[in-house]
């Protein structure tokens, strides 16, 4: 009869909650700028405090006009940013991990501890810090100051529960796509959400559905409050804190489950057979075909640029965008896509980087090949996004396409640039075999994200003016400087790579 101890047992959850405090000092000392990594977080709490408290004194904050229209759609923003929470978790396999699977077999982790570095790592994503920033202004801005005391900390907590609400989705979804025909019960599921979400926009509903959320009735509480003493008030602090603490232990329970069933999407593209082809005529296209091979056969790629391409599509969709504010999403999706590998491009070859070396080909041409598969990856994902948003924009005009396909050819070639020099300035050894991996720590990731994201989105910005031109030779006659520049870029990149000592350092960190 087994005597270990349970997970529901007091001294085991205690004994995962000091596992997770050391892993996460492990991985502060493992940092290889701490003192930068250290002023990174003071920038970002310094931010989170303006973001949350300023909005409260703008002109306009708390009053009867602007204001008021933000604080009716404030329980709609709450709302969604659970829908995104659980998107985000569903799509990384459960969060993200404190010790890598392989570092885990040397060093065994229990589900809850792996269930809790989830729930502390998932703040360090910049889609979920936008979010979150997002609502707390919006919070400041609709009640001002006189509300800001009872609103904040409301919110505050709201994003803790949803984001533990989603870590029980995400490990949910993770243990029933480990089971019996698990992957088509869970893109069965999906594709039921995603019928009925269209269904709901389509058909007027989706207001409806966002006013009926018990959302509204943590705004109201807080709101209330300005007017006198409300019990509600400290019952939905109680609320949210209950959530809270029933989404940590309860987010327990799939988690040990996920942990005893077989990664199959990982496993079975690990042991498939691919028959040999003709050999291609050149060593580039060769490359090529092996940096596909190692993309499209990677489980946390192929459902990351999934998940990119066809969410702000189908949000784009729902809104029926014109083709103006289309013009943004394709830089989005570009930046998202190229932090899935393309910031540390190098990692897909882990160990196997050492035999790449010793292949007889020129480095040059290693190089051009996982440019060139990195530049596809992006523009995919970018056009099925475009292709999707155009469905309910119309026929673009002249100006409009060119503006459009100008943005796409830009953004793609200023993400490829910007990775491939990321790429071989800072490299990092990382297992991008687990559907939870990251191709870089954490801090770094927030970084890039954040660069990333704001570069692609005043590009985007740029095209969408040029959308309204009516002369579409201007959208090309723009797009030349941007290309010239990321060309030169690329070509600093590449001159990198070619230099053995900096290739050598390279080709050592990802086979480590």
């Amino acid at each position: 009869m087994p005597t270990g101890h349970s997970w529901t047992e007091p001294a085991e959850l205690w004994r995962a909650v000091a596992d997770t405090r050391e892993l996460i000092a492990f991985r502060a000392r493992c940092v290889r700028r701490p003192r930068a990594a250290g002023r990174f977080l003071a920038v970002l709490v310094g931010l989170t405090a303006a973001v949350a408290v300023a909005p409260a004194w703008v002109p306009g904050a708390g009053g009867a006009d602007k204001a008021f229209g933000v604080l009716l759609v404030l329980p709609s923003m709450l709302a969604g940013f659970l829908a995104l929470a659980i998107v985000s978790a569903v799509a990384s396999g459960g969060g993200r991990e404190l010790l890598a699977r392989e570092q885990a077999v040397a060093f065994p982790v229990s589900p809850t501890t792996d269930h809790l570095g989830a729930l502390v790592m998932a703040p360090l994503n910049i889609a979920w810090i936008l979010q979150a920033w997002t609502l707390l202004g919006a919070g400041a801005y609709a009640l001002g100051p006189a509300g800001l005391p009872y609103l904040l900390p409301m919110i505050v907590l709201w994003i803790a529960a949803a984001t533990a609400l989603a870590q029980v989705v995400a490990w949910t979804s993770e243990a029933v796509r480990r089971g019996p025909h698990g992957a088509w019960v869970v893109r069965a599921i999906t594709t039921v959400a995603v019928a009925a979400a269209v269904w709901l926009q389509m058909s007027g509903r989706l207001n409806e559905l966002f006013d009926a959320m018990p959302t509204k009735h943590l705004v109201v509480a807080a709101s209330s409050m300005r007017d006198g003493w409300t019990w509600a008030w400290p019952l939905g602090l109680v609320v949210e804190v209950v959530l809270i603490v029933v989404g940590v232990l309860v987010g327990i329970v799939p988690a040990h489950l996920a942990s005893t069933r077989v990664p199959r999407d990982e496993l079975r593209i690990e042991s498939s057979v691919h028959p040999s082809r003709a050999m291609p005529r050149s060593d580039l296209a060769m490359l090529v075909r092996i940096d596909r091979g190692s993309i499209w056969r990677s489980v946390p790629m192929r459902r990351g640029l999934i998940v990119l391409a066809i969410g702000p599509g189908a949000i784009a969709m729902a809104g029926a965008l014109d083709w103006n504010q289309i013009t943004v999403l394709p830089g989005l999706v570009a930046s998202g896509g190229a932090l899935l590998f393309g910031v540390n491009a190098w990692c897909l070859d882990g160990r196997g980087a050492l035999w790449r070396e010793s292949l007889p080909v020129e480095p040059a041409a290693v190089f051009a090949a996982r440019s060139w598969v990195l530049a596809e990856w992006l523009m995919l994902g970018a056009a099925v996004t475009v292709v999707l948003a155009s469905l309910r924009a119309g026929v673009p005009t002249t100006a409009e396409f060119t503006a459009i396909a100008c943005t796409l050819v830009v953004v793609t070639a200023q993400v490829v640039a910007v990775a491939m020099g990321w790429a071989g300035r800072r490299p990092f050894s990382v297992d991008m075999r687990s559907a939870r991996a990251t191709p870089a720590p954490p801090l770094v990731m927030v970084g890039y994200s954040t660069r990333l994201a704001v570069s692609t989105t005043l590009t985007g910005l740029v095209f969408s003016a040029l959308a309204l031109v009516p002369d579409w030779r201007v959208s090309v006659l723009v797009a030349v400087p941007f290309l010239a520049w990321s060309s030169v870029r690329l070509l600093r990149a590449r001159r990198r790579w070619l230099d053995a000592r900096g290739r050598a350092r390279v080709v050592l960190t990802v086979a480590a």
